[in-house]
């Protein structure tokens, strides 16, 4: 696992364009504001991109790669055309399966069973619909991750703009745990599947 995967704050910053088909993104350490990890869909075919500027665009199927600076691939977050729930599939630079996240069905605010590559459930990917929250939760209660707009940091409050999200990870996450990619992989998930 790529040693930028252990740090435990990001923030993500979607790159805003006028008439765009593809998604990007930088990732950020939010104390330095280096960027540390890129995201980039890249070979859309034609019809992906046409379906974009339509009511269809939520069912396009995505392929977003997250790379350093340097253009090393450290995971790719896929999904096929879809109709009503979403299963997206989450690779590893080395284009292995490590995890899926299968969207629930009826979830107010947006709930994803986190797999790991053999279909066993790890976790829950939830978001309130109230606010623009989502936590990674255990079967037990136990929160691994949260998503959010907002975060107190540097002495104040940051509210981020609408595609802007702060990625923390709770320190109880090993370092070279597995599921720290499962993490930085949902946050493009949620963008994708939810929030176009």
């Amino acid at each position: 696992m790529h040693p930028s995967l252990n740090q435990n704050l990001f923030f993500v910053k979607e790159h805003v364009k006028i008439f765009k088909a593809a998604n990007s993104f930088d990732i950020l350490d939010p104390e330095s504001k280096e960027i540390i990890l890129q995201c980039q869909e890249e070979n859309l075919g034609f019809f992906t991109k046409l379906f974009r500027f339509s009511e269809y665009k939520r069912m396009t199927p995505f392929n977003m790669e997250i790379k350093t600076p340097q253009g090393e691939k450290i995971l790719t977050v896929k999904r096929g055309v879809s109709f009503i729930l979403s299963k997206v599939e989450v690779l590893d630079g080395q284009n292995n399966l490590i995890g899926k996240f299968k969207q629930q069905f009826l979830s107010i605010g947006g709930k994803f069973a986190v797999l790991d590559a053999s279909d066993r459930p790890l976790c829950m990917l939830k978001g309130k619909w109230t606010s623009w929250e989502f936590k990674f939760v255990s079967n037990d209660g136990k929160e691994f991750a949260t998503v959010t707009k907002k975060w107190n940091g540097l002495g104040k409050e940051l509210f981020t703009s609408a595609d802007n999200y702060i990625l923390q990870i709770s320190p109880e996450v090993p370092a070279d745990n597995p599921l720290r990619m499962l993490i930085m992989a949902a946050v493009m998930c949620i963008d994708l599947v939810l929030k176009e």
